[in-house]
């Protein structure tokens, strides 16, 4: 499963994006069930933000959802969270 996430706006609006492949990874299955909630709780189109927050774009193997500060579900913080932590 390849999880990405792309991070947008802030104070700076920067560009942040990373990814986790979760092939032959041990902890694949948390990775799975996390990212399959995260995804059934996102918008199909962009929300609209609030001045200098985030909104993020997080896609799992194809499929893209949108979310955005501060309605993030905290199954959503959680992911983004992870992958741009330990992505590449």
């Amino acid at each position: 499963m390849r999880i990405q996430v792309r991070r947008t706006g802030g104070f700076g609006g920067l560009d942040h994006h990373r990814q986790v492949d979760t092939s032959g990874r041990v902890d694949a299955a948390e990775w799975k069930a996390l990212a399959q909630a995260a995804v059934a709780e996102g918008r199909g189109t962009p929300p609209i933000g609030v001045p200098d927050g985030f909104t993020y774009q997080i896609t799992v193997d194809g499929r893209t959802v949108y979310c955005a500060d501060p309605r993030l579900t905290e199954t959503q913080r959680r992911l983004i969270t992870r992958v741009l932590k330990e992505g590449d």
